[in-house]
């Protein structure tokens, strides 16, 4: 339920709001009587509390349909339950029952994944299946622990702190790390001859394609 909630959501709220959850709802069969209104107003300072709160009587119900009340300990049978898609059962199988069944992709791990050359795909499941051929499968399960880790206090989306990275050796290997920036023009051009020559190369027709290149320029 925790690994639902933290969907669009950090941690450390989820951590905050789940000490009432589990109090008021200790059991899926009393979290599937829940009334809807009292589960949205627990689970409202996640953000999407209402889908989240919708998702949660599913899956709390389809436990106790199904289950028993027990949580599953299969991938197909986790991704079943509404909710519940990959990420969250990948978390699940590796936390709860150290089971390796593939690798849990968030946003951290993604991004790093791709500025180590590890995979090139957006989506969390392709990136998955380029993971899992190129980690160990003993490693799959901290692995994902320390790239969310590393992303949280390292490699930060928009602005990565380079400097004293373990990994900045890997990233340079792959042309990850920021080119040097482009001196800057004498200040004697002036704004407004630079303003005039940005303004030809706008209305001047396109050059012709050059071998090896796509139209708009870049390679192909």
């Amino acid at each position: 339920m925790a690994t639902i909630l933290s969907a669009q959501c950090t941690d450390r709220r989820v951590n905050l709001v789940t000490p009432e959850l589990f109090r008021r709802w200790p059991s899926a069969a009393a979290l599937a009587a829940a009334p809807p209104a009292d589960l949205e107003e627990v689970v409202r300072t996640t953000g999407f509390f209402r889908a989240k709160a919708k998702n949660i009587l599913g899956c709390a119900r389809a436990l106790v349909a199904r289950h028993g009340g027990a949580v599953p300990e299969s991938l197909e049978e986790l991704v079943r339950l509404p909710g519940v898609g990959r990420k969250t059962a990948n978390v699940v199988l590796g936390v709860a029952f150290g089971r390796a069944e593939g690798v849990v992709v968030d946003t951290h791990v993604g991004r790093i994944s791709r500025r180590l050359g590890l995979t090139r795909r957006d989506d969390a499941v392709g990136a998955e299946r380029d993971l899992v051929r190129a980690i160990p499968r003993e490693h799959w399960i901290p692995f994902s622990h320390r790239l969310i880790d590393h992303g949280r206090l390292v490699c930060l989306a928009r602005r990565p702190r380079c400097e004293g990275c373990g990994l900045a050796d890997l990233c340079a290997r792959v042309g990850v790390r920021k080119k040097p920036a482009a001196p800057r023009r004498p200040a004697s051009a002036g704004r407004a001859a630079h303003g005039t020559l940005r303004r030809r190369r706008v209305q001047s027709p396109p050059s012709r394609s050059q071998p090896g290149r796509t139209p708009h320029g870049s390679p192909p």
